[in-house]
């Protein structure tokens, strides 16, 4: 392993290149745009991109749909393989809803307009609503 890619012991380093180094994001930038946006929080406060992590913190971190909770063990600063990237913290996430579950998006022809009355009352006895009275 190059020194500058192995885990560090000590120190800390900015949220946003931790959340990135260990593959929780794709990117740096979407790292940063999470933290803006407020899906990541260290210890249970908001963080900006550039608040520091340490080992030991828990982060929690909206991305993609599915909130991810992880405790740091390791500190690095630089992007890892995924078998390291996994040894860098634990996963306290909760399992991923079913497939069958996620929300399901009705989807309408392009060009059909509005729906009428009769199609919302079809779509709402699809995604399983009681009709309104």
């Amino acid at each position: 392993m190059v020194s500058g890619d192995a885990p560090q012991a000590e120190g800390s380093v900015r949220v946003d290149v931790w959340i990135w180094s260990v593959r929780l994001t794709k990117t740096r930038a979407q790292a940063a745009a999470a933290c803006r946006a407020g899906h990541v929080r260290v210890g249970g406060e908001r963080a900006k991109p550039a608040q520091a992590v340490r080992a030991g913190d828990e982060v929690r971190l909206r991305h993609a749909g599915r909130d991810r909770v992880v405790v740091v063990s390791k500190v690095v600063k630089k992007r890892v393989g995924p078998p390291v990237a996994a040894e860098c913290f634990v996963d306290n996430s909760p399992p991923p809803p079913p497939r069958e579950i996620a929300i399901q998006v009705p989807v309408r022809d392009r060009g059909t307009g509005r729906p009428t009355k009769r199609d919302r009352r079809e779509m709402e006895r699809l995604q399983g609503r009681p009709p309104e009275s």
